[in-house]
């Protein structure tokens, strides 16, 4: 397989790396296996023969032509955390040849494949319309408003979908490599992800913080400094939307269109996040910590911590 890996001014340093190392690693490790897939050509490509990174490094980059015969084109994220200066960027000026490069290699029928922040350069070109994918959780209510056609899961750490994979926050690279990998040899990625230590991280869910995500929306941002309060009683949506002074109905918008959730479900989010927070931090039995965050037996709050972050009480408390 050749892969095409975009270097661009700005990227994010680690991302970009991240990919290459990882793919390095793959190609040097197949060996090891007795039916080992056909090695990765890599080549980094960029618009001029030199671009600087996000932290300053400079990289030599190959013509973007390359990326013609490619039969994967990886594009890195760009290193901004600010999501208005980050859409502004994804759809100025600068990042047009990006855009058209992307644009191109879906026509072209290339499989495209991004992490982070570069899921809003692969959105912003229209390749993602239609497709689910995930990105950064932290950036999913600006990725949320501004590409309504997109359906995105930010629970998610990989998506793929109709040869295009996306991935979640800035260490989600290493993540979306292993998963290129695992696409031609499963043995191959376990191997790889053993030999660089990297655990599996099929969701971000545990790695959420829901007043980050409140904080894009004034009316959600109420409604989670409400909840947060109340956490440890029977909360109804009616008062929760009469204390925040809207409408039900708005409220259920606001949640919706920033989240892409119901407000039972964010709430159901808090609750695990404070559960977790208490299974970490204290040696409380778990009878008391599901009473803490509104539930009445301890089963019904194990169940909801599997399904939304992925692990088991007892390993939260491991940690």
């Amino acid at each position: 397989m050749d892969v095409a890996v975009l270097a661009y001014d700005g990227v994010f340093d680690s991302g970009l790396s991240a990919l290459l190392d990882v793919l390095d690693a793959a190609n040097a490790m197949r060996g090891e296996l007795p039916e080992p897939p056909p090695a990765w050509t890599i080549t980094t490509i960029g618009f001029r023969r030199r671009v600087r990174t996000g932290a300053g490094h400079v990289v030599e980059t190959a013509p973007v032509a390359a990326a013609t015969d490619a039969d994967l084109l990886l594009v890195p994220a760009l290193a901004e955390r600010r999501p208005d200066a980050l859409i502004a960027h994804v759809s100025g000026p600068d990042a047009l040849p990006v855009r058209r490069l992307i644009a191109a290699a879906r026509e072209r029928g290339t499989p495209l494949a991004s992490a982070c922040t570069g899921t809003f350069l692969l959105a912003e070109s229209g390749v993602l319309d239609g497709l689910p994918a995930t990105t950064s959780w932290w950036l999913a209510p600006y990725f949320r408003k501004r590409y309504p056609a997109v359906p995105l899961d930010e629970s998610r750490m990989v998506t793929s979908s109709h040869g295009v994979t996306t991935a979640g926050a800035a260490f989600g690279h290493v993540d979306l490599a292993l998963a290129i990998v695992r696409m031609k040899s499963p043995a191959l990625a376990e191997l790889v992800a053993r030999y660089l230590v990297v655990d599996e991280r099929p969701s971000q869910a545990a790695y959420t913080i829901s007043a980050a995500l409140a904080q894009s929306d004034p009316t959600l941002e109420a409604f989670e400094r409400w909840a947060r309060v109340h956490l440890d009683q029977s909360i109804s949506i009616a008062d929760a939307a009469r204390a925040v002074g809207v409408s039900e109905r708005t409220l259920q918008r606001a949640v919706r269109r920033t989240l892409g959730t119901s407000p039972v479900r964010f709430v159901q989010d808090l609750r695990v996040e404070r559960a977790s927070h208490l299974l970490r931090t204290t040696g409380l039995p778990l009878e008391v910590i599901a009473r803490k965050v509104g539930y009445e037996h301890a089963n019904t709050l194990r169940i909801l911590l599997r399904e939304r972050t992925g692990t088991t009480a007892g390993s939260l408390r491991g940690r």
